[in-house]
């Protein structure tokens, strides 16, 4: 399996389980990906993401973003879309 870097967490909101995203790459929603960072990771689908409050299905390189994410995260993750 390839590992591309998509983009870096900035900030989390706990209470709502979302991770701010810089991508820096385009990132869609059915998207496999792993988070890595702090010493872990996990692998998730993308199922929401948000640009500027609004749903979206997908998202282009350069843009912040609101991932749900399946665990905590931490400012600096690194974020990278999984292919087979």
């Amino acid at each position: 399996m390839a590992e591309t870097k998509v983009g870096k967490v900035t900030h989390y909101y706990n209470h709502l389980g979302v991770g701010i995203v810089d991508l820096t790459d385009e990132l869609a929603n059915g998207d496999m990906i792993k988070i890595v960072g702090h010493g872990r990771e996990f692998t998730q689908t993308v199922s929401s993401m948000q640009l500027e409050h609004q749903e979206v299905q997908k998202a282009k390189k350069k843009q912040v973003i609101g991932l749900k994410v399946d665990q905590k995260v931490k400012e600096d993750d690194v974020v990278y879309k999984v292919t087979s």
